[in-house]
């Protein structure tokens, strides 16, 4: 009874949680199964970003749950930002449930089952369901741990937790609590030992990765701390690349944006969460910025890198959002010409300010929205993609593709590349001539 499948929702920071917990799992004597019908202990690691993520969670467990009626030693948690959101009163649905685990309660995971497993199979009570969404000072330190594989290339490393912001439409400064920052010799040290391991590329992960550090780490010669810690990644011998999520437009002062002419690690690709086009929407949104500003940011990184390449995120039918907002969000997407982006519908989140704005936009309305911009998405991601035929792109090398066919990187900009390959490339950055682009991938010739 120490199998465990991990089944992970929504963003790249929930990947990293799982994988941590599972590093943590094994080692402990558990085993990580691939498969969902292998595990004897099923952990859903949670979304609370759109409603259409828990409500999605919810009926997974809600599944399971009538399954494990028919085996007592079975156990299902459910671990992250729902169950901190909702904490106990997801027992008014799930009464089955045997865990749940906030966001800072990750490295208490194999204590619990622990226990859970001793009690079982010593067949005693069930008793109470172990719930557990306290705060706990340092809990962003806690998770280093990593599970890879035989030939691992790429890695996430947690650098920052939490978010002081106050987005009206956001729950995650309730799920995640306050920002809190890792000491840059931890990860430092994290990061060298991954590419000591094989690692060639890490992604650096925070809620707002680029606050990171600000109350614990002073500017240096007028470069923030975040930068700092790009410095002394980009310095680790053996690492290939560098590139990082999720940042905030606020963090692109003169020093962010002049790495990119100077860090040759640094990847030439940006995530630059837009949110909207509209100025009266953005104050209504509580994001401290105009589309002036964000024009400017999109500007100043082309001129630096002019093969800068640009995702998104975008919230379309925001309370109050108008025909002429709207049409402002649309004309400013259109003209960053972004490679890829994240759309979504607006979402009520209960316990944000938004919830409870007047002016909420019909479904139909924000589902035609949404629509639009998704085809000017298409259109411009199969532009982009276009003109990359008949150029040659250096590849970072991951292994096979999912279909085992032929071998898969990405480029600097995180294009998805498919081309012939062999295991002896994986790791390695090649040179692969673009033969041919669709709206998602491009398909290419090593040379």
């Amino acid at each position: 009874m120490n199998r465990v499948f991990i089944k992970t929702y929504g963003c790249q920071m929930n990947e990293r949680d799982s994988e941590a917990v599972a590093a943590l799992l094994c080692a402990r004597g558990y085993r990580i199964v691939d498969r969902e019908d292998d595990c004897d202990i099923l952990l859903l690691n949670t979304c609370s970003v759109r409603d259409l993520a828990e409500q999605k969670a919810i009926g997974k467990a809600g599944h399971v749950a009538a399954q494990r009626r028919h085996d007592p030693r079975f156990v299902l948690g459910i671990l992250g930002c729902m169950a901190q959101n909702r904490g106990a009163a997801l027992l008014d649905q799930l009464p089955d449930v045997d865990l749940i685990v906030g966001t800072q309660k990750f490295h208490q995971v194999p204590d619990y089952l622990d226990n859970l497993r001793a009690a079982r199979e010593a067949g005693l009570p069930v008793g109470d369901t172990i719930v557990d969404v306290a705060e706990e000072a340092g809990s962003q330190n806690t998770l280093r741990d990593h599970v890879l594989g035989e030939r691992p290339v790429t890695a996430f490393v947690s650098i920052q937790q939490g978010c002081d912001m106050a987005c009206t439409f956001c729950i995650v400064p309730k799920t995640r609590g306050d920002e809190r920052s890792r000491p840059m010799d931890d990860i430092v040290a994290e990061c060298r030992g991954l590419v000591e391991r094989g690692v060639r590329e890490i992604t650096l992960l925070g809620q707002i990765v680029t606050s990171y550090g600000r109350r614990d780490h002073g500017a240096t010669g007028g470069v923030m701390p975040f930068v700092q810690l790009l410095e002394r990644v980009q310095a680790i011998a053996g690492l290939a690349r560098i590139r990082f999520t999720s940042p905030h437009p606020l963090g692109f002062k003169c020093d962010l944006v002049e790495a990119y002419g100077r860090l040759s690690k640094l990847c030439g690709y940006v995530h630059l969460p837009l949110q909207s086009g509209s100025n009266r929407i953005l104050r209504a949104m509580h994001r401290p910025y105009t589309r002036e500003r964000y024009q400017e940011i999109v500007e100043d990184l082309r001129r630096v890198r002019p093969d800068m390449h640009f995702s998104t995120d975008v919230i379309v039918g925001f309370p109050g959002e108008t025909e002429e907002d709207f049409a402002q969000t649309r004309e400013l997407f259109d003209a960053v010409n972004y490679d890829m982006a994240y759309i979504f519908k607006y979402s009520i989140r209960t316990g944000t300010p938004a919830a409870a704005l007047a002016g909420q936009v019909p479904e139909e309305t924000k589902e035609a929205r949404n629509q639009v911009l998704l085809g000017l998405l298409e259109k411009n991601s199969r532009r982009r993609n276009q003109l990359l035929v008949r150029t040659v792109q250096e590849v970072l090398v991951e292994g096979p593709d999912k279909k085992g066919l032929r071998f898969m990187g990405r480029t600097g900009g995180n294009r998805t590349v498919h081309f012939d390959g062999s295991p002896r490339l994986t790791g390695e950055l090649v040179p692969v001539r673009i033969d041919r682009a669709t709206t998602s991938a491009l398909y290419g010739t090593v040379t």
